[in-house]
């Protein structure tokens, strides 16, 4: 192979590797967090979309606040008996779930 052959190959990797990430960025789909209670839907917020922090409580036999941010939510504080919500963390790709059982909510990251 010559020089220009092998540097004709980089150019036409490199062309296809940059029109892949712009496809890429331009397919992304916007995540959804869902905040449900009792099978019911509270919210739903797009999280690309969030450009503040803000919190959204939510009451029942406990209390919950979630916490909302740019691209990501979670369980700030809870009165639950074991904070395993709370120990979820934060919530920013889709699939995402965090549950406080004892009081029937739910954070999920779905897609729009």
């Amino acid at each position: 192979m010559k020089r220009s052959d092998l540097l004709l190959v980089g150019i036409l990797i490199f062309i296809g590797l940059a029109g892949l990430l712009v496809f890429k960025s331009l397919a992304a789909d916007h995540l959804i967090a869902v905040i449900r209670q009792d099978d019911q839907v509270i919210e739903r917020i797009d999280l690309t979309k969030v450009k503040e922090s803000r919190t959204i409580t939510v009451s029942g036999d406990y209390h919950n606040i979630i916490q909302i941010e740019p691209n990501r939510i979670r369980f700030e504080k809870s009165d639950c008996p074991e904070q395993i919500c709370v120990y979820t963390g934060w919530l920013s790709e889709y699939g995402d779930i965090a549950v406080c059982l004892p009081n029937k909510a739910i954070v999920s990251i779905e897609k729009e």
